[in-house]
């Protein structure tokens, strides 16, 4: 399963609403600091061994061996006093839980 909310939806338009052509949008696996790896979004182009969903007229892209690991993936859009922006929300277990030694700061 793959959702993105209706806020992100708007928010990745309003993103590439200048563009000349709609480009995909590519949810990739990214190396974490103390957290461990996490999800990530870019534009890319569709490859041979990708998964392809269509939402609210965006394209995203998502290699099959990740998504069978990390689905269900929920794409969000979130407000927090510390600021906004989006979040990416899987089954991907996070092994560890931290590295004790950087005090919740390392990136």
């Amino acid at each position: 399963m793959f959702s993105v909310s209706e806020k992100a939806s708007e928010m990745i338009k309003e993103f590439l609403k200048d563009q000349k052509e709609t480009p995909s949008i590519r949810i990739f696996i990214q190396e974490g600091g103390c957290s461990g790896p996490s999800l990530g979004m870019a534009l890319d182009e569709s490859k041979e061994n990708d998964e392809v969903f269509e939402d609210r007229g965006v394209t995203f892209l998502i290699e099959k061996e990740l998504f069978e690991m990390a689905k269900p993936i929920a794409v969000e859009f979130i407000t927090t006093p510390r600021g906004s922006g989006f979040k990416l929300n899987s089954s991907m277990v996070q092994e560890g839980g931290g590295c004790g030694s950087c005090g919740g700061s390392c990136g």
